[in-house]
This record gives structure tokens, sequence and C-alpha cells, in this order.
């Protein structure tokens, strides 16, 4: 384990905010809808914390941050229009938050993730995650354990359905998560702007 100063880090994109707040008010009528019994509870995120992950690094060396977020420019690519799908659970096994599945159809948003991983990898010592790219955007995680069992899954309960949501993201962003008893709180400390969809 190597020593010195470290930090949590992620690549994201951000919907605009009139997006994240309907997000954030489809997540509390999501909330209002759960049982309350056999189910945990839904702890609600800000519609400031929204934003779809393109790669998380997870704990890095905060020497290693300049470096990365000087790879963001190099890989900024078009995004065409993005559309929000259905609610998800996630993880499906043992599910500890609740997010809304984003459609890429032209697959611009797939080809940033890509560039930006590559690009990442090949400036630090981090080394991807192998499990395939999903697009989603958290809106609420759980709170306590699931008593559910095989016959009742937490993810059981009826969801509304998700806002017909369409948005174009317009800039790539490096964050710092710092963890408290709270919640997360980010911190940007790189962005690119993205090119416009002519």
């Amino acid at each position: 384990m190597s020593g010195g100063a470290r930090a949590r880090l992620f690549v994201a994109v951000d919907p605009p905010l009139a997006v994240r707040e309907q997000l954030a008010l489809w997540a509390r009528t999501a909330a209002a809808a759960r049982p309350t019994v056999a189910h945990p509870t839904l702890r609600l995120l800000d519609p400031d914390l929204l934003h779809l992950t393109l790669c998380f690094l997870g704990s890095r060396p905060v020497a290693e941050i300049m470096a990365i977020g000087s790879t963001l420019g190099e890989c900024a690519t078009q995004v065409g229009e993005l559309q929000v799908g259905p609610p998800l659970w996630l993880p499906r096994a043992r599910p500890r938050s609740l997010a809304v599945a984003i459609h890429d159809d032209a697959g611009e948003l797939s080809r940033l993730h890509s560039a930006v991983t590559r690009a990442i990898s090949e400036a630090s010592t981090w080394e991807p995650e192998r499990r395939r790219f999903r697009a989603h955007i958290t809106v609420a995680r759980t709170r306590g354990r699931t008593e559910s069992g095989p016959d009742q899954p937490a993810q059981s309960f009826a969801l509304p359905p998700t806002p017909q949501l369409r948005f174009n993201p317009h800039s790539l962003t490096l964050y710092r998560s710092w963890l408290s008893g709270e919640g997360a709180s980010y911190e940007a400390l790189a962005t690119c702007d993205l090119p416009a969809w002519a």
C-alpha cells in the first residue's frame, strides 16, 4: 500500500439543473411509495449531488490529481442527446441505491467513457474496473439493512414511472468525494467543456 495523502475520486458528467430537480422530485415520490415493512429507508440525494459517473477511481494518491485532471481535455468528445430510462436498484443482488437508467442510443456516451478510462489509466497507476459500463444517475441510497429475502426482494415494491426527460451533457468533471456521517459531498477539481452538438 502506497503512503501519502489520498483522495476519493470519480469523473462524471452533470445533467442540467432542471433535469436534476425533476429527478429529485421523482425520487421523493418513489420514496413515498415504499412500504414501511421489510424495506430499507431511502436517503434522498440533493439535486446538486446528482451526476452521471463515467468512471469511479476510488482512493487515489493526491499526487495523481493534476495528471488525471489534465487528461479530461484530451478525451472530450461530443455527446448527443441522452434519455432518462426506467428505475434501477443497484447493485442488483443486494441493492444499496435507487437510480435511473440513462439511454445513450447513439453510443457517444459509451465512447466517452472508453476514452476517459483509457486516458486516466495511461496517466496514472489506476486500473479500470472490468465490469460493463452501465449509464445511470443515483437518486437515493438505502439506510440500514434490507430485511428482504429471496421471495421479498428490496426492489419488489412498485415504483412510479420515471419522468420522460432528455438532455445533452455539456461538461466533464473530475470530482473529489468527501464522506461524512451525513453522506457525501463533492468538490470539482477539474472541468472540461464538451464540444457542442451540431
